[in-house]
């Protein structure tokens, strides 16, 4: 597979982790797309075995985000601003502490929205609690099964 096909892949993969913050959008469905595509170009071994896996992790993520309360975040008052915050804590948290640095990112890019809107400690923690009970923790599993099936194309693709 060349650089180009490569770099489409890495884009639509991209496109699917913003699609994941975005209400209705097939994110999650996107990267899986993106990895299956990838792997039927470049039939090597270790790309099948990153499908396999990224199909497991999507599946597992389905099955936590069932047994978690159904997202009701329009109703919570959040906006759009708050998922870039969000998504762009996850990412960073993602990059600089690998794989489980996004949960406390996704967390902080909240906490750091809500700070900067209600302006207190105590108001941003509550509006905090508020959006994760609201379905922001549906959309943090989402995310985080999105993340890993991101890096985990990007080693495969750097290393194998």
């Amino acid at each position: 597979m060349g650089a180009w096909e490569l770099l489409l892949v890495g884009v639509v993969i991209a496109l699917g982790l913003c699609g994941v913050l975005v209400p209705g959008a097939p994110g999650s469905w996107l990267v899986w797309a993106a990895v299956l595509w990838w792997a039927l170009k470049d039939p090597r071994p270790v790309a099948w075995a990153v499908l396999v896996g990224a199909t497991g992790v999507l599946l597992l993520s389905l099955v936590v985000r069932w047994a978690l309360p159904p997202r009701r975040l329009r109703a919570s008052g959040t906006t759009p601003r708050l998922a870039v915050y969000a998504g762009t804590g996850a990412v960073l948290g993602f990059v600089l502490l690998p794989v489980i640095g996004a949960l406390p990112g996704f967390l902080a890019g909240i906490y750091l929205h809500e700070r900067l809107r209600l302006g207190g400690h105590g108001e941003a923690m509550s509006g905090l609690r508020t959006t994760m009970r609201s379905g922001g923790s549906s959309v943090l599993a989402e995310l985080f099964a999105c993340l890993l099936i991101a890096g985990t194309w990007l080693g495969a693709v750097l290393w194998g």
